[in-house]
């Protein structure tokens, strides 16, 4: 493999080699991560990275688009297969890419967003100070009234937006291990006239699998999202419409011309391989298994008396208060399970006393590992594994012999069928 980049250029060849190298022996349990396919690797590295495509099928600007039109199509319709959505652009270059386009289509300077604070879930792009978003727009935010069982203060949600009257209110998060009551943020939403978005970046593949609830059923009007993490696609982005051809209308303008050239063709071309291969029954049994491993997971730190937000996971991650469990650092905590071959991410807890850059938590997740083929006994090791390191009761080198066995017993597939 890689023969030609070998021969061209033996410096990066080097790196790929490291880090293919790398993820074989280790195990990826960033939630955000995953393996695609060698079907979906070939569409990325297809010709279609040689071709400017702007515009959409059928009306581009450049001519040559006989096959640009199709693999586009493909993905646009195989993505509202599996969101049952009536829209479908593919073109945002990632889920922050898509945030921002949404923003736009949607709000003028200065509207008004109520979303998830950051230190309770949310992500960056959902209103942190540190964005460019919040010099344009004003961001407000809801927390967890529990912090123990990660309920919503939708209470409290309902007076922020009476008082603050936000263009939007958005659902969805990148370190809530709980599904939300979708029905109460389109009834808020409804009551003060705002658009009910869900960004799915987390969950998409566990809703296209059908193991977690689709928001478009409850009546959210938009959904945005990555097309890696749990769907198991390339690295990009989505936005879906339930069904306002007005609202998809304003999205398909925001993307392009408004924010974006010509779109990634070999970016979309794998987008709709990675899309064929979640509407088999086997992504569904994938899916499932995900929630399986990450609560199977969950069911050790918590043997193990290590604190979770939220208590628990209903879906594909764990955010546990290392700090205050284990006396641990979440930076110092990331390092050593790097050292063991366990590579994961240090993170905020809900109004975390320590800094951003060396917090109380670790988030770490299931999707990479489940399509190594990993079931509940697996995990449960993995688990173990984890808690002795940070406990410092094995050696780092000891458990990462046993962790680059369990790799190897579960080798990175090529292909899903």
């Amino acid at each position: 493999m890689y023969e030609f980049l070998h021969k061209e250029d033996a410096e990066v060849y080097a790196a790929v080699a490291g880090e293919e190298k790398r993820q074989a022996e280790g195990l990826e349990l960033i939630p955000s991560e995953n393996y695609v396919s060698r079907a979906v690797k070939e569409a990325m590295a297809s010709s279609l990275t040689n071709k400017y495509s702007e515009g959409y099928p059928g009306k581009r600007y450049y001519g040559g688009q006989e096959f640009t039109d199709q693999v586009e199509t493909l993905a646009i319709e195989r993505a509202k297969k599996l969101f049952n959505a009536a829209f479908a652009n593919v073109q945002p270059l990632g889920g922050a890419n898509a945030n921002m386009a949404m923003y736009f289509a949607l709000l003028e300077p200065g509207d008004t967003v109520l979303g998830m604070d950051l230190s309770h879930g949310g992500h960056l792009t959902h209103g942190h100070p540190v964005t460019y978003l919040t010099k344009i727009f004003n961001f407000v935010r809801y927390k967890m009234k529990n912090v123990e069982t990660g309920e919503i203060d939708y209470d409290e949600m309902l007076e922020v937006a009476k008082r603050e009257k936000p263009k939007i209110i958005l659902a969805g998060f990148s370190a809530y291990p709980r599904e939300l009551d979708y029905a109460k943020f389109v009834s808020i939403a409804r009551e003060v006239g705002a658009i009910s978005v869900m960004d799915i970046a987390h969950i998409a593949g566990l809703i296209a699998g059908g193991a977690a609830k689709n928001p478009f059923d409850a009546g959210f009007d938009l959904m945005t999202t990555t097309t890696h993490k749990t769907l198991r696609g390339p690295r990009g982005g989505m936005i879906l419409t339930r069904e306002s051809e007005e609202l998809a209308k304003k999205i398909d303008k925001s993307v392009f011309p408004g924010l974006q050239g010509g779109p990634h063709m070999h970016q979309i071309a794998a987008k709709a391989v990675a899309f064929g291969e979640a509407l088999r029954p086997s992504f569904q049994t994938y899916a499932k298994q995900i929630i399986a491993n990450a609560k199977a997971m969950a069911d050790v730190f918590a043997s193990h008396n290590v604190r979770m937000i939220t208590g628990g996971t209903d879906n594909h991650l764990i955010l546990a208060d290392v700090f205050g469990s284990l006396g641990i650092s979440g930076k110092e905590a990331e390092k050593l399970l790097d050292e063991a071959g366990i590579t994961l991410n240090k993170n905020v807890i809900a109004d975390d006393p320590r800094k951003p850059l060396d917090p109380s938590g670790i988030r770490f997740g299931t999707p990479a590992m489940t399509t190594r083929g990993f079931k509940e006994a697996e995990s449960k090791r993995v688990a173990e594994i984890m808690v002795d390191v940070l406990k410092k009761s094995i050696d780092v080198s000891v458990a990462k012999d046993e962790i680059k066995k369990l790799a190897l017993a579960h080798p990175i597939s090529e292909s899903f069928a």
